[in-house]
């Protein structure tokens, strides 16, 4: 397992490594981080236009406001903030965007560049199935580096030993900002108002992205041993699967080695959604060949 582990390993380290010419400047941005934030400004034009096209083709142009950088660039820093900006006064520590402007200012020029591009490709199947791949890598960087720390490394004792704390702040951080923008229809062409968000409606619990952030964030921890409970939880269950050695401790599994293993769930996840959503596993109906007369 680890020889087929290693190539992925190396290359999210190789995706993580800070790269010029931001390092020039003493910033450590790395090219995950910048195909990641292509990739946020990117779908949110494309959900825009979606919309924007679905309401003037039912309702017209009316109530449709004009096109603003400014709400663009809002909607974006909403979903990437939003979350943290929810959990951060429970956890007692300061919102990153509040410490270094470094990252905000990247997601403003990344979303200058995406909204004065000519056109933008439209949602497809054929389109989204393989950058499922990097959602799959930008997200395990997510739930297993960025969020992680803000609960293991707190200074409160109670916060930092506590499972239910990581999976609550995994949630809500992952989920929030996008929550906020489907409460106030920030997305859609018209003026904001308030609305019932996908993940509250029906059935609206089993989104993938909903549960895949607490979900892998708990493996991820059961995997590392990042807080007590997760590694007597491993040791427990490798005991009752008869794997446990008399006297010997269950070692945690290496970091990167967690990550990746987090980060193919979640491909696979994301690669399913997008098959599902696209209807892309229907075969085109095939219409039957009329014989010729002679």
């Amino acid at each position: 397992m680890s020889l087929f582990l290693s190539p992925f390993v190396e290359i999210f380290r190789y995706a993580l490594t800070p790269v010029a010419p931001f390092t020039w400047f003493g910033v450590p941005l790395s090219t995950l981080d910048i195909v990641a934030a292509f990739r946020l400004c990117l779908i949110l034009r494309q959900l825009r236009e979606m919309m924007h096209s679905k309401h003037v083709s039912t309702k017209g142009k009316d109530g449709v406001e004009d096109k603003s950088f400014a709400k663009a660039l809002a909607t974006t820093l909403l979903v990437v903030y939003g979350g943290e900006a929810i959990t951060a006064p429970f956890l007692g520590t300061p919102p990153s965007f509040m410490i270094s402007g470094v990252v905000p200012a990247l997601y403003a020029a990344i979303q200058a560049i995406v909204e004065y591009l000519p056109q933008v490709p439209e949602l497809t199947g054929e389109l989204e199935l393989p950058l499922s791949l990097l959602d799959g890598f930008s997200r395990a960087y997510l739930v297993c580096n960025l969020i992680p720390p803000a609960v293991t490394q707190n200074q409160s004792p109670v916060i930092a030993s506590s499972p239910w704390a990581l999976l609550v702040t995994s949630l809500l951080t992952a989920n929030g900002g996008f929550f906020l923008v489907n409460l106030f229809s920030i997305l859609n062409p018209t003026s904001m108002a308030v609305q019932t968000p996908p993940e509250l409606r029906a059935y609206g619990w089993t989104t993938v992205d909903l549960w895949c952030a607490p979900a892998i964030t708990g493996l991820y921890a059961f995997m590392t041993h990042a807080q007590p409970f997760w590694a007597d939880l491993h040791a427990l269950l490798v005991e009752m699967l008869g794997g446990a050695n008399a006297g010997k401790a269950i070692e945690p599994v290496d970091p990167e080695t967690a990550r990746v293993v987090c980060a193919m769930i979640l491909s696979g996840l994301f690669s399913s959604r997008t098959v599902v959503n696209f209807n892309m596993w229907k075969k085109p109906v095939q219409k039957p060949v009329k014989a010729k007369t002679q």
